[in-house]
């Protein structure tokens, strides 16, 4: 699918259309650059982001980015994250996901005979001033089809 497509049809899911997350997706789905706007039905009663659309806006991505990049060989899920509130945040925030490929290559190499591999991701949520307001890591289960 063309990352244009995807999204369209990302930006739409309700849980993040309403919650007014929105995503760009680079052509190689090597990058995902996500954003968190501040209104009145997302933040909660101290007028900070809500820690539920903080941690919704980092979910999808790196799934989503590897079962494109390594195609439909493989199994990719999530199996944990955890999320690190670091201050309150207000205003526009944002997420970066990027994948190399020396992270890809480590991957294949990993799952090459069927085994599964546990690769983790560290994830910064920026206020508009790059203070870093929460972070989340995150566990993916990966194995390579028979």
């Amino acid at each position: 699918m063309k990352p244009q497509t995807v999204r369209r049809f990302i930006n739409l899911w309700p849980p993040l259309l309403f919650n007014s997350i929105r995503a760009t997706i680079s052509e190689d789905f090597r990058q995902v650059d996500v954003v968190l706007k501040l209104h009145w039905f997302n933040r909660n009663n101290v007028g900070a982001h809500f820690g539920g659309n903080l941690f919704a806006m980092t979910d999808p991505w790196y799934m989503l980015m590897l079962m494109q990049n390594l195609g439909k060989d493989y199994f990719v899920w999530d199996k944990a994250a955890n999320i690190d509130f670091i201050s309150p945040g207000r205003g526009k925030v944002t997420a970066k996901f990027m994948l190399s490929e020396e992270i890809i290559n480590v991957i294949r190499n990993n799952t090459a005979s069927g085994e599964k591999y546990f690769p983790t991701f560290d994830i910064e949520i920026l206020d508009e001033n790059k203070k870093i307001i929460a972070r989340v890591h995150k566990t993916l289960y990966i194995k390579r089809k028979k």
